[in-house]
């Protein structure tokens, strides 16, 4: 499950519409866009038990090194269980990795100036106690992203207060979180039929809006800001959700049925848009002078990035560094042999390319 399963923060779910980041031969079905990481795991496990893929899995192998051998014209890989420590080993005369581009073992988070005399606690969203209480508390999340963005919402449900703080607003997209118009043509049709439908319709509109972000930045940037206005009601001030950047410069990020703007109308979460000056013994003083008091502080700060899950790749005695690297279609890699990595679209879904 990947992500799916080792990410367990509160709303956990997916910035992508599930009708394009679904497998094209297994249509999701039910109306729900934007689907929740335990509904997501279960629809993969689902697929590869359907598919007779879970046979051919080994479970709680890490990687360690890959060798290419030109004389015997063979992979070596070598493994560690990671519940005994046992080293193995493998051969293979072609090696795909599917390792995604993140670190598992760790998320990014910045050093921050002071932050051993913050008196709450510090939780990063990759690493999330299940047992973690937040009722009553004061949450600060650090981030405007797609973590930050489900985060504050679904938590905003049960804290004293949560403030989403960021160094600079993202462009948000309200999107409902059922389909209508999908669950309509499941109704009518064959399954098969409706989720090409539907998923066609997905990729056009998403390929739309990109396409016209990069031709006419001005004209989205107004679309965009109208939108999220609309949702706020004019009771928020416009500089949080106004970007100094154009739209898809960066990732756009999803706002499922409006949550956060609800959250925010409501008087349960707020936004801060300020740098960090230091972390305090009750919270975070900001380089306004204004200091945010916290129980909890979330660095929903990003991923620390990675390739092929961080293992040792060697060809005929050379260690290969893939940043210095040229990768051909995002699958076949310069100078490595024999070998292929799957990796998927920035600006749409993922699965998409990796298909």
């Amino acid at each position: 499950g990947g992500t799916w399963d080792l990410f367990r923060y509160p709303g956990i779910r997916s910035d992508s519409d599930m009708y394009t980041f679904g497998y094209n031969f297994r249509p999701w079905t039910g109306g729900k866009v934007l689907a929740d990481g335990p509904s997501i795991k279960q629809y993969v496990h689902d697929t590869a038990r359907e598919n007779n893929v879970e046979q051919h899995i080994q479970y709680g192998l890490a990687v360690v090194s890959a060798e290419w051998s030109g004389t015997d014209k063979c992979w070596t890989l070598t493994a560690r269980k990671e519940a005994t420590g046992e080293t193995v080993t493998f051969t293979a005369s072609f090696l795909v990795g599917c390792t995604g581009y993140y670190n598992y073992d760790a998320g990014y988070k910045p050093d921050f100036p002071g932050e051993a005399d913050f008196g709450g606690q510090i939780v990063h969203p990759q690493h999330w106690p299940e047992d973690l209480d937040y009722t009553g508390k004061r949450v600060v999340v650090i981030g405007s992203g797609a973590t930050a963005i489900t985060l504050v919402p679904t938590m905003a449900e049960e804290t004293a207060h949560i403030t989403m703080l960021q160094r600079s607003p993202t462009y948000l997209m309200p999107l409902p979180s059922r389909d209508a118009v999908a669950l309509g043509l499941q109704k009518v049709l064959p399954a098969n039929v409706a989720y090409r439908l539907t998923r066609a319709r997905n990729v056009s509109i998403a390929r739309l809006l990109f396409n016209r972000s990069r031709k006419n930045p001005k004209a989205m940037r107004r679309l965009f800001l109208a939108m999220v206005r609309r949702q706020l009601d004019g009771k928020v001030d416009m500089r949080h959700f106004s970007p100094s950047y154009n739209p898809w410069d960066q990732r756009l990020c999803v706002v499922k049925d409006g949550d956060l703007f609800e959250s925010i109308k409501a008087g349960k979460a707020s936004v801060e848009t300020d740098h960090i000056e230091r972390f305090t013994k009750n919270g975070i003083l900001l380089k306004s002078g204004k200091e945010l008091e916290a129980d909890i502080i979330i660095p929903a700060t990003g991923l620390d990035i990675q390739m092929l899950g961080g293992m040792d790749l060697v060809v005929d005695g050379h260690p290969v560094t893939l940043r210095d690297k040229v990768i051909y279609k995002n699958v076949m890699v310069e100078g490595v042999p024999n070998a292929g990595m799957i990796f998927g679209y920035t600006n749409i879904s993922w699965t998409l390319k990796a298909d």
